[in-house]
């Protein structure tokens, strides 16, 4: 393989890790955005994404209509899943202390995945996820594994839904008021719990999606699987601006571009550390992320 063909394979592994790390991030930055809390048990609902599309595949076999099932069923179970945890663990604490909020996201992150490891029917030991066989794709010379392609084109077309769902719409154009002022969406006669049950449940769906997304590229699933994809989600929303959308897509994919080819070029054991590192030097150079706006806050 020349260099040429070697950057570019590592640019569309970069991409397609991105491109999860993006799903993930949107999340994150949907639900700051709207009640500035920072769902850390997000990573985990990526988690249980991943585990609900696994028994669909065990359940059906490993077929490309048992693939997209399993999709469409992983997206559906988080984002019901989504809205119970917000109904039942944030819901209660949005007038309280922005402390409590953040040790209850922690609490139930906690939660998912011990919940997971004691479950009978999944265990604390890995399992390999099964995916179907896709084939390569070429493309002139250049050749890409047939599921990172379906992980970029599903994840782009996720992502332009959504920004269709959030300023073309109703439903967005009442979670862009609320996220403005919940008091004065309120008395204009927006629904306030309705729309940020909205927010947690797309913010949940897409995770779903990522879950899945992550599992097809990597196949190995345990319950300690969402925590650092997770982790590395909220990393690209601050790199892209936490509560800006276009940030967090920007953000996952240059994380993800930067992690791969840290991997393909240099030591991998850094990849990791190279991905924080980019949090640090963003926050230093710019606090509120490429694409975040400043916050006048009266006091």
């Amino acid at each position: 393989m020349n260099a040429t063909s070697l950057f570019f394979q590592q640019f569309i592994n970069g991409f397609s890790l991105g491109s999860i790390y993006a799903l993930i991030a949107l999340g994150y930055t949907m639900v700051y955005g709207i009640v500035t809390l920072i769902n850390f048990a997000h990573g985990d609902i990526m988690m249980i994404g991943a585990y609900a599309g696994y028994f669909v595949l065990c359940a059906f076999g490993a077929s490309v209509p048992s693939f997209a099932l399993a999709f469409f069923a992983a997206m559906l179970f988080c984002g019901l899943l989504g809205i119970f945890i917000e109904r039942m663990a944030y819901r209660p604490l949005r007038n309280a202390p922005r402390l409590n909020s953040l040790i209850t996201a922690i609490a139930v992150e906690l939660i998912l995945q011990n919940l997971m490891r004691v479950l009978p029917f999944a265990g604390p030991d890995p399992r390999q996820f099964i995916t179907p066989n896709m084939g390569v794709i070429q493309f002139g010379q250049f050749s890409i594994a047939g599921i990172k392609f379906f992980v970029i084109v599903v994840s782009i077309v996720l992502m332009v839904a959504l920004h269709i769902l959030v300023n073309h719409t109703k439903t967005g154009k009442a979670m862009r008021s609320v996220s403005f002022d919940p008091v004065a969406s309120s008395l204009m006669g927006i629904n306030v719990n309705r729309t940020i049950a909205v927010t947690f449940a797309i913010g949940s769906v897409l995770a779903g999606a990522g879950g899945v997304l992550y599992a097809s590229a990597y196949p190995q699933i345990d319950p300690m699987m969402g925590y650092m994809p997770g982790l590395k989600a909220f990393v690209a929303a601050v790199l892209g601006g936490i509560g800006s959308i276009p940030g967090a897509m920007i953000g996952g994919i240059i994380l993800g571009i930067a992690e791969t080819m840290t991997k393909g070029y240099g030591p991998s054991q850094y990849a990791d550390a190279i991905s924080f590192g980019i949090l640090i030097l963003i926050l230093l150079v710019r606090p509120t992320g490429l694409l975040g706006k400043k916050r006048v806050i009266k006091v």
